[in-house]
């Protein structure tokens, strides 16, 4: 694989950043993982990505940037906001969730901006989605195209070379195409996470498990993960 074209992929451990890296490799990237502590209530998806790093044997270049106490005002950070668990998908959309975590992608493709920069990579792979969660605004096309616009115009290698681009694969993907996608690309699933709770077996009644439960189940894919929970997979 060639040095010479390399992608930094922003990496959480969870089934859309797994899949978004497994996208990078198949077409034709170095890959350079960069995962975030943000203060995020536990360790297992930090653990997840570092498995699923290992798994490519990128271990000596994953790089875990420790923002924690910077970034806070979400169920996901802070003691006193509790996740929610048991809800319906009208619940989960009707509005802009508590799991929300302020200007979380804008800081995360700032800090990866910086460092694919600095090594020279052309692209910038990040999984956002806009379809499970219309009320988080940082998903949204707008913002990725937005931020291209600052790329563009906010860098040398926007102003003055070849640029850095951008590159959402998952944004407008349901999440049994991204279970479908993911495993045609062999993404190592096994090895993701993405309950809420941060529980293993995961919890299976928060939203981002009920919302890849349904994934896999209108996939017609087994998920490989345990759950808490009985689920009929078929």
């Amino acid at each position: 694989m060639s040095d010479t074209k390399k992608a930094v992929v922003i990496l959480s451990g969870g089934l859309d950043s797994t899949t978004c890296m497994a996208v990078a490799r198949d077409a034709g990237y170095d890959v350079w993982p960069l995962t975030f502590f943000y203060g995020q209530k536990h360790s297992i998806e930090l653990e997840s990505a570092k498995r699923v790093a290992a798994h490519y044997g990128y271990e000596t270049r994953h790089f875990i940037a420790d923002l924690n106490g910077i970034i806070r005002g979400s169920a996901l950070t802070d003691a006193d906001k509790e996740i929610p668990t048991g809800r319906s998908e009208e619940e989960m959309t009707s509005e802009i969730p508590v799991t929300y975590v302020p200007a979380r992608n804008i800081v995360f493709l700032s800090i990866a901006l910086s460092y694919a920069e600095s090594i020279g990579a052309e692209a910038l792979y990040i999984g956002v989605n806009a379809l499970d969660y219309s009320g988080y605004p940082d998903c949204r096309p707008e913002f990725i195209q937005a931020f291209q616009e600052v790329i563009n115009k906010g860098t040398v290698a926007g102003a003055h070379g070849n640029g850095i681009q951008i590159e959402a694969p998952l944004q407008n993907l349901t999440k049994a195409e991204i279970v479908k996608l993911g495993t045609r690309v062999g993404a190592p699933l096994e090895f993701t996470h993405s309950c809420y709770l941060g529980t293993d077996p995961s919890c299976g009644v928060c939203d981002s498990c009920q919302l890849r439960i349904k994934g896999f189940k209108e996939a017609g894919v087994e998920d490989p993960i345990r759950y808490a929970i009985d689920i009929d997979w078929r």
